[in-house]
């Protein structure tokens, strides 16, 4: 054999070698892998047989411990629950997110939301949702805002909100169901009342449980003009509360204009201006703003009453009296000779989308698969012209710094629903609907004379002057209603600002405007139109 032949075979017997080599460390590796960890000991008594344990060091314990808890929490995610009620099927709605419970804010707050929470609880279903912390303040953080459900969900997880942790609620802005019972009769169920509106039962006129007149006065206040709300009833010489339960702007109202100082700025229900909570002796008073003393109002009790107060820092009704006011009214004028109909796909309103000014359907349409972005919808657009015809500037709820900025629109939300846009129908039914966040309050147009003030650009200063007017056009995104699913016909178009009464005004009986809409196969008309309240 020649010797570079010899060499070859050596070369090839080496590269085998190597090879080998490397298979069987391979497998060792392997085998070692798959064996348990542990030590392995002896066992007295058995033949031959081994037994392993492991030995569980103090930090794996902590580390099971650490994986249970968060399990727990994760099979606690969304959970809903009611509290402060009178019995287990009303109260607050709080839900569980992260590692602990938080309210749900009463904005948007309907009877979807509400027959969602009851059947979610196990309850047949809804008799009516609270408003304005019914059932008590708030006791923990608001965990949702501005629900929006199309009642298809199985849980308040899936509806449409702000994001976890993201509002601009006071503490007496709970939102609350009461369920039907296992217990009770099936009975008709009572109508529903228009938008954001809480049902009112079992209150009478408080002329009807006193004798003579009320007397009231502020206490605690740094001014006159400010403070709890004390009231003296006929034949007593006591001064006594008022329960803070359901106490608003509109109660407000009647108080300052009782006692002579205008129109309220501000109101509170907690211990701000004092007082104990056992001297509360009537509660649940509900106004509607325009009466003229506090005993022309609804109310739950006199003497001795229920007034929750979880938060125990009082749950006592106070007001802020001011002499000069605000007061919005909707151009109906405008509002008629604008509406028009455009078709658009969705392909451009996907911001739209994102605010939740198209109808519920859409989110089915969304949810089909491809060529969803093609379909289209009907809107019917028109123009909101705003004038403040008060004396004092009309100015968003939230200060600058709490304004919510919008990255589709790249704009700031200095009021989360400054308007509401609804269409009903002949039975009173809302039919379509849409809400408008003011992205941008300024003085577009002025009366001569007056000099404009607030300006939006450059994240500016958001308001209306009096004497100005602030203008939504009818071609700005979400300057609409969405009638794609909407039948011809006769209805009732109600454009109404400020439908919340967050912020105070003179009156808010010309906050609406209530208009005809006929509807036709390819045209629109608007007319007949009116002032109201929303």
């Amino acid at each position: 054999m020649s010797p570079l032949r010899m060499l070859t075979v050596l070369l090839v017997l080496m590269v085998v070698v190597t090879l080998l080599t490397e298979e069987v460390e391979g497998v060792r590796r392997r085998r070692r892998r798959r064996r348990p960890r542990g030590k392995r000991v002896r066992v007295a008594g058995e033949r031959g047989g081994r037994r392993i344990r492991h030995a569980a060091s103090g930090k794996r314990a902590e580390f099971v411990r650490r994986q249970l808890r968060k399990a727990r929490r994760r099979n606690q995610e969304g959970s809903l629950r009611l509290k402060d009620g009178r019995a287990e099927w009303e109260g607050n709605v709080q839900i569980f997110h992260e590692s602990g419970w938080g309210n749900i804010c009463d904005d948007e707050w309907d009877a979807r939301e509400g027959d969602l929470v009851c059947k979610a609880l196990g309850f047949p279903g809804l008799e009516r949702v609270t408003h304005s912390g019914v059932y008590g303040h708030a006791r923990e953080r608001y965990w949702m805002d501005n629900m929006y459900c199309m009642g298809t969900e199985r849980n308040l997880t899936q509806c449409k909100f702000d994001g976890w942790g993201i509002h601009d609620c006071e503490k007496d802005e709970a939102a609350g169901v009461v369920c039907k019972s296992h217990f009770t009769t099936t009975t008709q169920s009572p109508t529903l009342p228009p938008r954001d509106q809480p049902i009112i039962t079992n209150k009478t006129v408080l002329t009807h449980a006193i004798e003579g007149k009320v007397k009231v006065r502020l206490l605690g206040g740094r001014m006159d003009t400010e403070g709890r709300v004390e009231v003296q009833l006929e034949g007593s010489e006591a001064w006594g509360l008022l329960c803070g339960d359901g106490w608003s702007m509109l109660e407000g109202m009647v108080a300052c204009r009782q006692l002579g100082l205008g129109y309220a700025q501000g109101v509170v229900s907690t211990g701000f201006f004092g007082g104990n909570q056992s001297d509360i002796v009537i509660s649940g008073i509900k106004c509607t703003g325009n009466e003229g003393r506090l005993e022309q109002c609804l109310h739950d009790a006199v003497g001795e009453v229920f007034c929750p107060d979880p938060n125990a820092d009082g749950n006592i009704a106070g007001v802020t009296c001011i002499n000069k006011m605000a007061d919005l009214v909707p151009d109906h004028m405008e509002l008629a000779r604008s509406a028009r109909l455009e078709d658009k796909q969705l392909f451009f309103l996907q911001c739209a989308m994102e605010e939740n000014c198209l109808a519920t359907s859409t989110a089915e349409v969304e949810k089909s698969g491809y060529g969803w972005h093609l379909d289209t919808r009907r809107l019917l657009r028109f123009t909101a012209r705003i004038l403040n015809q008060g004396d004092a500037p009309f100015r968003p709820f939230l200060p600058k710094q709490y304004w919510e900025w919008h990255a589709c629109h790249m704009h700031y939300h200095s009021m989360e629903t400054f308007a509401h846009y609804d269409i009903i129908d002949a039975e009173g039914n809302r039919v379509a609907e849409g809400h408008k966040a003011s992205f941008c309050l300024e003085d577009n147009n002025c009366l001569p004379g007056v000099e404009p003030v607030y300006k939006c650009a450059n994240f500016g200063d958001q308001g209306i002057s009096p004497g100005c007017t602030d203008t939504y056009a009818y071609n700005i995104d979400c300057q609409w209603v969405d009638i794609t699913d909407l039948k011809q016909g006769t209805y009732t178009l109600k454009v109404a600002v400020n439908p919340e009464f967050k912020v105070a005004e003179m009156s808010f009986d010309n906050n609406a405007a209530v208009c005809e809409l006929i509807y036709g196969p390819s045209s629109a008309w608007v007319g007949n139109c009116s002032l109201g309240r929303p």
